[in-house]
């Protein structure tokens, strides 16, 4: 199946006067999660993250560290598999012409990965669209969100943005990633799987006008409620000639989010200003309505982990496959009324399937829960109040003293990281050196951050904010971040512990306050190695989980949970 459209492909570069084309994982919207997986479609590839150039004798599929067992799995047969660093002024090959969709790429991405050593050559007829346009395309239109859930209304977010835009002495801000309209507008949508994000784009003025760049079918319902006016919105196909009459010259773009595709229309009317969009700074601190509401969500989230890691702990092992566990648990989920759908696709990965960082099973490769492996699962939901992320590491007999010691090492980074000092440790980088200090005195580490930002009722990944080697974005009260060292030994198993938290103020004070509510896996700790410190912040953390859970746990589930106190 790759094979051939791979080759369909190629059939094609003669046509368009290329060497080779360009295919990312995102699509027209920079969307992390997508309907359309381009990327998928022509390397089988399923990760979140990655880049394909298909040459005419060359495949090469570029990858970060956390994908690169999975690549190898899914598409080594076909593709030179590639860490994604070496893309930059890519000189793996030269003096090619490589074709790419301007509407998937920005100028920035142009200029720092492919055009040093190469030519590129902007087609706007998606080839991969063109060789398989098969994509089960979900789309309903876009619905409001009541300011008893967001605690802000729509109309206070545009006179804040309108401010930035005259604080920089422009005329309009372009609001190209739609995760940023649907929380200056107060909106959602379902155009993407795993995240409520409306697809669309928006044009904010100096007068605070808006004009939702969409189709007009999505928005009736906003319509309907009075939110925008007919007159507001601007079909995606007359959007160049919609600009033309525009009468004021300067905008404002992201270029992170700004595609070649957007930016080569506004280019010709505008004077460009490029600034990172005010939004995604403004979104990143959650308000008191929003904070109280991710708390509930996580009650509820917590209720439906901890009675699936019960049950996972009481069940014939034997019988239990990989893909039945990850449906078990999105079971109890379901049973909460505001549950929506999963916030990404859950990793539930037993023995050597727990070391592919972002490993996915389905019913067909699904291995069994032996009672011998040590099981990894990553999961969360999408509830009409807040979007959870979490990950339990479990085991099922006693552990190797070998597995316990790892496992021990990453617990005592992640309480490092949940008891950190944010007025020493005030950014990402700072505190991602606490994460990994105890397995770096093994000589161990892991390949991808200690973690990311979360969204409200939104993306599951949110910047700018993380904890990482190379994030300084300073800790503000509101923001939301996961906390989730891990390690991974390559056909062997995989650790990961996972909370989320966010940032709180007590009396001048900023620190880190879990949202995240679920036991930790007990047998897997050795508690010799924890200081008192560490020890009073696990009982304490368990104690939190128990108060706020166990009346809507049977007595069985209560009686578990309460041995972990």
């Amino acid at each position: 199946m790759i094979k051939k459209r791979i080759s369909k492909l190629r059939n094609k570069f003669d046509e368009f006067g290329i060497d080779g084309y360009i295919i990312p994982k995102n699509d027209e919207f920079f969307s992390e999660y997508s309907q359309k997986d381009r990327l998928k479609t022509i390397s089988n590839f399923s990760g979140s993250a990655g880049l394909a150039i298909i040459l005419k004798k060359k495949n090469y599929l570029f990858v970060d560290g956390r994908y690169t067992i999975q690549a190898e799995i899914e598409s080594g047969k076909e593709f030179k598999i590639t860490s994604l660093d070496k893309i930059i002024n890519c000189r793996l090959f030269k003096n090619l012409t490589l074709g790419l969709d301007p509407k998937l790429f920005t100028s920035k991405q142009v200029k720092k990965f492919f055009s040093r050593y190469n030519k590129t050559k902007e087609i706007e007829l998606n080839l991969i669209d063109c060789i398989h346009n098969k994509y089960q395309l979900r789309s309903e239109p876009f619905f409001s969100l009541d300011k008893k859930i967001v605690g802000e209304g729509h109309l206070n977010r545009i006179k804040n943005t309108v401010d930035f835009i005259k604080k920089n002495k422009s005329n309009y801000l372009f609001i190209s990633a739609p995760e940023n309209v649907a929380w200056l507008l107060n909106i959602r949508g379902f155009d993407n799987p795993n995240s409520p994000i409306p697809n669309c784009r928006l044009l904010v003025s100096d007068d605070r006008e808006i004009f939702l760049i969409s189709e007009k079918w999505k928005a009736k319902k906003l319509i309907k409620e009075k939110k925008l006016k007919e007159s507001n919105l601007v079909s995606p196909e007359n959007f160049n000639l919609f600009t033309k009459k525009l009468k004021k010259k300067k905008i404002i773009i992201d270029e992170k989010s700004c595609s070649l595709f957007y930016e080569d229309i506004l280019k010709k009317k505008f004077s460009i200003l490029e600034i990172e969009d005010p939004i995604y700074h403004m979104k990143s601190i959650k308000n008191k309505t929003e904070i109280s509401n991710m708390i509930n969500s996580h009650i509820s989230d917590g209720v439906a982990l901890t009675k699936f890691l019960y049950w996972i702990k009481n069940v014939n092992k034997k019988s239990i496959s990989e893909y039945q566990a990850q449906k078990k648990l999105e079971t109890f989920r379901k049973k909460n009324k505001n549950y929506l759908y999963p916030s990404f696709n859950t990793i539930a990965g037993t023995g050597k399937n727990g070391a592919i960082i972002h490993y996915r099973a389905n019913k067909k490769n699904s291995k069994i829960i032996k009672k011998n492996d040590i099981f990894l699962c990553d999961s969360g939901g999408q509830y009409k109040y807040g979007t959870t992320d979490v990950t339990r590491t479990m085991c099922f007999s006693k552990p190797k003293s070998y597995v316990k010691e790892i496992f021990t090492k990453v617990l005592k980074g992640h309480i490092a990281v949940a008891t950190a000092n944010i007025k020493k440790k005030f950014n990402g980088k700072l505190v991602d050196t606490l994460a990994r200090k105890y397995l770096k005195k093994s000589g161990l580490d892991y390949k991808h951050g200690t973690g990311h930002g979360v969204g409200f009722f939104l993306n599951v990944h949110e910047g700018p904010q993380s904890i990482s080697k190379y994030n300084k974005i300073k800790f503000q009260e509101g923001m939301v971040l996961s906390n989730e060292p891990g390690f991974y030994k390559k056909g062997s198993f995989g650790i990961r512990i996972e909370n989320l938290v966010y940032v709180k103020k007590f009396n001048k004070k900023l620190f880190f306050k879990n949202l995240t509510l679920a036991p930790i896996e007990k047998d897997l700790i050795n508690f010799d190695e924890l200081n008192k410190i560490e020890k009073d912040y696990l009982f304490k953390y368990h104690f939190e989980v128990y108060s706020a859970l166990s009346n809507y746990l049977n007595k069985n589930e209560k009686k578990w949970l309460a041995s972990f106190i």
